[in-house]
């Protein structure tokens, strides 16, 4: 399995046989492997892997000896891979597919036809100031709202994982992946790249 972490640059577009195509850049890596899991020692096989290393001495804590990276995540399977080994764009190709999770924009809290794709109300017919309201939210029996009731609140900012997107180009001197379409966040956003 290949993976690798990065952060979210920015879109733009890129030219193919004379058609646009939609495009993310990413800066995928390096990564470092900062801890090995085997079955015998911890009941399972995994590979903790760190990105972005801290520099300032002061920022790094007792408890992050060794492992001084902002973000450090863990991927199951992993057996060819040595400690301290560096992980970059190279493990990947231009027109593999691959599936980016990360964490999704933040829209506020947001009524329900926004945030569940509800109708509203009807635009005529006496409907006055109840467009876009949510309508009746109880029941006869059991005289309450029950648990999981779709209604407003706050909506984004949860974990999301977009599938099959296509790598366009691949700038290995800059470690920048170029994926068609868009990736989950705004930004900035910490990705996880999966292939």
């Amino acid at each position: 399995m290949k993976f690798l972490l990065g952060r979210k640059l920015e879109m733009t577009q890129l030219w193919k046989d004379e058609k646009v195509i939609p495009a993310t850049l990413i800066e995928a890596g390096p990564c470092f492997i900062t801890q090995i899991k085997t079955k015998d020692r911890d009941k399972y096989n995994a590979i903790q892997v760190g990105f972005e290393k801290i520099e300032k001495k002061n920022k790094i804590k007792k408890t992050m000896k060794g492992k001084e990276f902002r973000h450090l995540r863990e991927f199951k399977d992993g057996e060819d891979y040595k400690m301290g080994s560096k992980i970059d764009v190279s493990i990947f190709e231009e027109g593999h597919k691959v599936k980016i999770s990360g964490i999704s924009k933040g829209k506020g809290f947001q009524g329900a036809v926004k945030r569940w794709g509800f109708h509203g109300r009807n635009a005529t017919h006496g409907v006055k100031h109840e467009q876009r309201t949510l309508g009746s939210v109880g029941c006869g029996y059991p005289q309450r709202v029950i648990k999981g009731k779709k209604m407003p609140g706050r909506m984004g900012a949860e974990r999301v994982t977009t599938k099959n997107l296509e790598i366009v180009k691949i700038d290995k001197e800059n470690n920048i992946i170029a994926v068609k379409g868009a990736v989950p966040g705004r930004r900035g956003t910490f990705l996880e790249i999966r292939g």
